[in-house]
């Protein structure tokens, strides 16, 4: 008798497969303009434990971008985090599994492991499910707690498709210019109810003119 989850396997399998030899023939053909990389380069020369902050929506080019780096990504538990996992895999990032709504305090407590081991640590703190461009505080607890800074990065494509989600997750054509902007490495103040709100707001902004570095 079939299982249930067979389909779905045999489903992943082939769209893993299918996407995995997409993404090599596209991102093969981006080109990449970076801006203010000397805030990533000084915090790597200087063995610092970091946060990549990243909207979802830009995840996939700066996937491509990071791959074989030994960064750890944080991905959802949800099915459909499942692909993203093994493409991620794939490209050379180590795992963490979990979300703000589920495996959430087994996350943090990864998270915090790695960073205080040493790694850098990709999270994106508006997923999965959103609201889009919203902070989360799991990164901001996460931070806090190891001493870490938080990095953020954004990645904008002059031509790409964007897919009808709540991130509007975007997926550069093929020759299309992406820029990627980090902002400066910052510290979390605070993480209590009313700090945390805070936070979430200041890091957003940080976000937004890491953003407009980029679109500009």
């Amino acid at each position: 008798m079939r299982s249930e989850n067979e389909p779905f396997s045999w489903y992943s399998r082939f769209a893993l497969l299918l996407g995995r030899a997409v993404l090599n023939a596209l991102g093969r053909t981006w080109r990449f303009r970076v801006l203010n990389s000397e805030a990533l380069r000084e915090l790597r020369s200087a063995r610092r434990s970091f946060i990549f902050a990243l909207w979802h929506g830009h995840l996939l080019p700066l996937l491509w971008y990071h791959r074989d780096q030994s960064v750890v990504v944080l991905i959802s538990e949800h099915r459909d985090g499942e692909l993203v996992a093994r493409a991620a895999t794939s490209l050379g990032f180590g795992l963490i599994r979990g979300s703000s709504t589920r495996g959430a305090g087994r996350a943090l407590i990864s998270i915090v492991r790695e960073l205080q081991a040493g790694r850098e640590v990709a999270i994106t703190p508006d997923g999965p499910r959103g609201p889009a461009a919203k902070f989360a505080p799991g990164a901001l607890v996460a931070a806090q707690r190891s001493d870490s800074f938080i990095l953020p990065v954004v990645a904008v494509a002059d031509r790409a498709w964007r897919l009808r989600s709540w991130d509007r997750f975007m997926i550069p054509k093929p020759f299309a210019r992406v820029t990627i902007a980090y902002g400066n490495p910052t510290k979390v103040l605070a993480t209590s109810p009313r700090g945390a709100a805070e936070e979430g707001l200041r890091f957003e902004e940080l976000m937004s003119e890491a953003l407009g570095m980029a679109s500009g």
